[in-house]
């Protein structure tokens, strides 16, 4: 199972996030506990007030190449695994999505 789904208005999108991780950075995919697969991003950003939620959110847009406002953090605001949804087209952002799992490791 890839860590993204296409849906008819974007991207769902799964993620593991590690606050205070030394970096802002997208290490690839991580298959979790229960053997789903999600996306490993690291950000320096501490896990408080939302600021890390902010940082994976700005990190995923740029890496995407849409805007901030189009990404959002839909479950697991309090967790290390998160759903995120991006709006856009479903075609170009699961092929952004494929290519950023393929050259970040």
């Amino acid at each position: 199972m890839a860590f993204f789904r296409p849906t008819a208005t974007g991207l769902e999108l799964w993620v593991r996030l590690t606050p205070r991780g030394g970096a802002d950075r997208i290490d690839g995919e991580v298959a979790d506990a229960a053997g789903a697969t999600r996306l490993a991003v690291r950000v320096r950003a501490v896990p408080e007030k939302g600021e890390a939620n902010n940082a994976l959110v700005r990190l995923v847009a740029k890496a995407l190449g849409v805007p901030a406002g189009a990404v959002t953090v839909v479950s697991g605001h309090t967790s290390r695994t998160k759903t995120l949804t991006i709006s856009g087209d479903p075609a170009v952002l699961a092929d952004s999505a494929a290519k950023l799992a393929a050259t970040s490791r």
